[in-house]
């Protein structure tokens, strides 16, 4: 099995400190205060990332802190949710138990695959939710399942990276697309021509599209154009994409509306504008990154284009050496309010599933679902207009599982180092709390214990990182609301070096 990674992405945007305005508040602003040992970020007043709250009693089902609305509403709204799904990590490669599949055996494993990945650790640090053993089709039935979870979450449909137009990418592309048709006809494909990876020409490219086009999936605007949304479109010229264009029309009587995601969007906005329905670019996986939101969105709109603007989590590569220091969920929290705060037309989560740079929203077992949780509640207030209602107390514990400098045992040689710009690293467990209303946090970091006060609405607190295990519970008139316990513990000698954010979630 053979792993491809795209270099390049994840390219850094300018450094800066987002500011947003919203409701004549600095909206997504923090404010970050240490006391007694421990670091405490508040949202401003009024600020995107969460004071909108409710009274009612802390209700104890459902595993997010407020009521999704119903898909038909989220779906009629005209804001969309995509997000970027990558071929080569389907739930399963081989449909075996999860001891022994290829995931364990070979890619998390740094003797797998011949020891080609025993320099860096091993390929992954993390891999698609475990699923017992299917009969039948299960590389259909994996996708369909998919479809669903990511439908369920809000989402609208997958961008899907198109890395080749034969063998195993290609296939599971077209499944894919089947998946959507057969379980959910209201979840669209957007298809994504990497442009790293592809060599075709535009007369071939477009018959693959074409193809594709055939399903009722695809997603198509109002009036019928197919979206394509190309990686990297700067790699090919202005000219190259009219081409392909005129014979999707021409040959195909396909028209597309052309949505370019950029490395350098700057660069290129205005050489496009002209065949571009909308823009989007890469993006970053750090707050420091995050700088360029409001111009990148102004620019889109002066042009008179919609604006794809891309949220993340975090972003560590082990076969490329290097990581993006996410910040615990403040780079989550900061894309999503860029997203709101600014009006942005459509969002894409980056990604669903590419597990080679960490990058995943898709449900894993080192996030418990928790970063498409939360994606959930930003979702529905890009879609809405307002922050939902919250109505059970949810609180998110976030932390990595060793030092950032900690050096690992187990006779890796090639190590991460953060990007150049990125966040300065740092050791922070990260509680996360939606609260019905205020409350007492008790907290359990690295054994010690830990107490605060937490209003209602959406705090972060952070402690420094120690050895040992964290959990967290919520408290209201002495009765617990909220609980969890990270089964991560965080050592001083890991085997492998991982610098990713691990969580759990009290709704799980």
């Amino acid at each position: 099995m053979i792993s491809q990674v795209r270099p390049g992405r994840g390219v850094a945007l300018s450094i800066g400190v987002l500011l947003l305005a919203m409701s004549g508040a600095t909206a997504g602003a923090v404010t970050e205060t240490t006391t007694a040992g421990a670091v405490t970020e508040t949202t401003a007043a009024g600020a995107v990332a969460g004071t909108a709250t409710s009274t009612a009693t802390a209700a104890a089902t459902g595993p997010l802190p407020f009521d999704l609305p119903a898909k038909a509403t989220l779906r009629a709204s005209a804001k969309k949710v995509f997000a970027h799904y990558f071929t080569p990590y389907p739930v399963s490669l081989d449909n075996k138990e999860s001891g022994v599949d290829y995931y364990t055996k070979n890619y998390l494993n740094p003797a797998g695959e011949s020891g080609k990945h025993a320099v860096y650790g091993g390929l992954l640090r993390d891999r698609p939710q475990p699923r017992a053993v299917l009969s039948g089709d299960y590389q259909l039935q994996d996708m369909e399942s998919e479809v669903k979870t990511a439908a369920a979450a809000g989402i609208d449909g997958f961008t899907v990276d198109m890395l080749s137009l034969s063998s195993a990418n290609w296939t599971r592309l077209k499944l894919l697309v089947k998946a959507a048709e057969t379980v959910d006809t209201g979840f669209t494909i957007v298809p994504m021509p990497d442009m790293t990876s592809l060599t075709a020409d535009a007369a071939t490219l477009a018959a693959s599209l074409a193809e594709l086009a055939a399903s009722k999936s695809i997603y198509r605007l109002a009036d019928g154009r197919v979206v394509v949304s190309p990686f990297k479109a700067e790699a090919k010229t202005v000219a190259w994409w009219a081409d392909l264009i005129d014979i999707m029309n021409t040959k195909y009587g396909i028209k597309v509306a052309l949505v370019p995601t950029f490395l350098n969007f700057s660069a290129n906005a205005a050489a496009f504008a002209p065949i571009s329905y909308g823009f989007s670019n890469w993006g970053n996986r750090s707050p420091a990154g995050q700088s360029g939101i409001a111009s990148n969105i102004k620019k889109a709109h002066d042009l008179g284009k919609i604006w794809m603007q891309p949220v993340s989590v975090q972003d560590e590569r082990p076969n490329q050496s290097i990581y993006d220091e996410a910040l615990n969920t403040q780079n989550l929290r900061t894309t999503w309010a860029g997203s709101i705060g600014n009006g942005a037309d459509w969002v894409q989560l980056t990604t669903w599933n590419d597990f080679s740079e960490g990058t995943q929203f898709t449900p894993s077992p080192h996030n418990d679902s928790s970063y498409l949780d939360i994606s959930s509640y930003y979702l529905t207030w890009l879609k809405t207009g307002k922050a939902p209602a919250i109505v059970r107390d949810t609180v998110y514990l976030t932390h990595r599982t060793q030092l950032a400098a900690a050096k690992p045992t187990g006779g890796q040689t090639k190590l991460m180092a953060p990007r150049s710009g990125t966040s300065t690293p740092r050791d922070s467990v990260e509680i996360l709390s939606f609260l019905t209303g205020a409350a007492t946090v008790n907290a359990t970091i690295g054994g010690a214990a830990k107490t605060y006060q937490a209003e209602a609405g959406l705090r972060t607190q952070l402690y420094p990182l120690a050895n040992g295990t964290n959990k967290v519970s919520v408290v209201r008139s002495g009765t617990t609301t909220a609980s969890v316990t990270s089964p991560w513990t965080v050592v001083a000698a890991p085997v492998v070096q991982d610098l990713q954010y691990h969580a759990v979630s009290s709704g799980r």
